[in-house]
């Protein structure tokens, strides 16, 4: 159940939960001095990791307390600490960056971290395997940069999603200039990431304020962590319908018209805990251009003080709009606002473009998206991803920017340059053209094992091998052209986004899945638990059976997910022998 009753909840502190209510992370928020806590103290000290509390308080900086779990049998039988490590993330709304910020975090990740960097779900950059002793220097680069790590985990609005296709019209650079402007607008304004990370100097940046003081969180902030992402018309690239608020544009012409707001989306669930499921967002509302930000900010309130923060795993915003109801939520925002809402307006989207390959640019010049294997840019012996990209971005100077696939788009391409560029990038064996990409160009990982503390079982690791696997009855049902997401997760929290799409697999613990079919292709409609703790070496002899039904009896163009949807899961399960159905 959600806390409280509407007329009991004034505020957003733990005064209004009662005399010890509230779980552990509220009151370490409520304590943290607008996220300080301790973290300067232990920051200085010698030790390795945080404390228990602290490590709540740095997600809000943007890092992730980890240990490396491949090492902790052998440093427990020599009766040494954790390999500890941490996880940093960059917040960048839309996903675009600049040729000097890419480089930059190239450098970064090889003085500080483990030479790697990883595009997320979400857009933005994640450098993994940094010591407690480099987290000051490698964040203040970042900084240096004018970008931030600051809010892209905590409980706040997380990175901000747009379509990050280069513009072919005005309309569509007001839909990247509108993620930038929420992401703005719903920063935290605690100068306490200035004070611990940049020695209070306060380089330019819309969070820095000269009062000490949190006008839409409070001294709490969010029960939970929030998310926005802003969709083009007809693609859902950005997977509007997962996030706590969407934004759909409205185009009258080309020019930009409004927003279809969506609200109460969210992937995480925890198995065993019925009370927590995954749930699509529901249409809310219709507003301008100029309402949406006032909109969105009043939304993030409601959540904020009717949201649970007695239990975590139930803390989302999608509860309380599941449980209360669209009409009861919107009646709480026109209340704060003011005046009424404009109903929603259908929603159209008809594909999830993941923009790889050439594109030419209203401007006449030319972007090049670029797949990357689970978002790791690294140099292995068959493909020096990071070497290539950055000589190609060290020498062209492109535009950078990340999709919600965790590719890379290389943008404002001259034609003249586009052969020797592509040549540059075959040299490296990076591939340009994403027909060759085989059944992983729709496929997508979490890291979990051997950092993610979440981790049940691998993902990032194992997805590779598993699709190699599968590429073969592919091929053999002439299949192996056909668009099919698969999408994988060490654990139910579904950083992945892995109950949309054709395909899941949800780790549940060592080496065994939950097998979900079903979505559409554009992830507009959640997939369904087809077969659980299925083997690793028994995903794809799972699927096969399924895979020959739908090349025999597949409507034209129908699609796997569409084709499972159709026939039903009880079906599918009753003409195919499944080694394990859900009890």
């Amino acid at each position: 159940m959600s806390i409280g009753h509407e007329d009991e909840i004034q505020a957003n502190d733990l005064k209004h939960l009662g005399p010890g209510e509230g779980s552990k992370v509220e009151h370490i928020k409520l304590e943290s001095q607008h996220l300080r806590g301790q973290l300067p103290e232990e920051l200085a000290s010698e030790s390795s990791h945080f404390s228990e509390d602290q490590i709540q308080l740095i997600k809000f900086h943007g890092i992730y307390q980890q240990e490396d779990r491949d090492a902790r049998q052998q440093r427990k039988a020599a009766h040494t600490e954790k390999a500890y490590q941490f996880m940093v993330r960059t917040r960048i709304p839309g996903g675009t960056i600049t040729a000097e910020q890419y480089l930059a975090h190239d450098d970064i990740s090889n003085q500080y971290a483990n030479g790697t960097i990883r595009i997320t779900t979400r857009q933005g950059l994640q450098l993994h395997g940094i010591l407690k002793g480099e987290l000051k220097p490698a964040i203040a680069s970042i900084n240096e940069t004018l970008l931030s790590t600051l809010a892209a985990c905590g409980d706040v609005n997380r990175n901000v999603m747009a379509c990050p296709a280069p513009t072919s019209s005005r309309a569509q650079a007001q839909v990247q200039e509108i993620a930038h402007e929420i992401a703005m607008h719903l920063a935290p304004r605690s100068q306490a990431y200035h004070e611990i990370w940049i020695d209070g100097e306060k380089i330019e940046t819309p969070t820095a304020t000269s009062e000490e003081v949190e006008p839409i969180y409070g001294p709490t902030y969010l029960p939970r962590k929030f998310k926005i992402g802003v969709a083009f018309p007809g693609d859902n690239c950005v997977d509007v319908y997962t996030q706590d608020v969407g934004l759909v544009a409205i185009l009258d012409g080309e020019d930009l018209a409004g927003f279809t707001l969506v609200i109460g989306g969210g992937m995480g669930t925890t198995h065993g805990k019925t009370e927590t499921y995954p749930r699509l967002a529901n249409p809310f509302c219709d507003v301008k251009p100029e309402e949406a930000l006032k909109v969105i900010e009043t939304i993030v309130t409601v959540q904020r003080d009717y949201g649970d923060r007695k239990n975590r795993k139930h803390a989302r915003m999608k509860y309380v709009v599941e449980e209360r109801g669209i009409a009861w939520f919107k009646q709480q925002v026109e209340e704060r606002l003011g005046y009424t809402l404009r109903e929603p307006s259908p929603v159209h989207l008809h594909d999830v473009e993941d923009h790889l390959g050439w594109h030419q640019q209203a401007d006449g010049r030319w972007f090049l998206g670029l797949h990357v294997q689970n978002g790791r840019i690294r140099d292995i012996e068959q493909l020096q991803l990071k070497s290539g990209l950055r000589d190609i971005i060290s020498h062209y100077k492109p535009g950078v920017r990340f999709t919600g696939q965790q590719n890379i788009l290389l943008t404002d391409i001259e034609m003249a340059d586009r052969e020797a560029l592509e040549a540059q990038l075959r040299s490296y064996g990076i591939e340009t053209d994403p027909s060759k990409v085989g059944s992983y160009r729709f496929a997508m990982a979490c890291p979990s094992l051997p950092t993610c503390g979440l981790g049940l079982a691998e993902a990032e690791r194992a997805l590779p091998d598993v699709m190699q696997q599968l590429d073969v009855p592919l091929r053999e049902l002439g299949l192996d052209g056909e668009p099919l997401s698969v999408r994988m997760t060490g654990c139910p929290n579904g950083c992945a986004r892995p109950y949309m799409g054709d395909i899941g697999l949800v780790g549940r613990s060592k080496n065994l899945y939950n097998v979900y079919i079903g979505g559409d292709r554009p992830n507009a409609r959640l997939n369904t638990l087809y077969a659980t703790s299925i083997h690793t070496d028994k995903i794809v002899e799972t699927l096969t059976p399924l895979l020959s039904l739908w090349k025999a009896e597949r409507q034209p163009q129908e699609s796997f997910g569409d084709f499972c949807h159709r026939i039903g899961v009880e079906q599918l399960r009753e003409r195919v022998a499944s080694p394990s159905l859900p009890h």
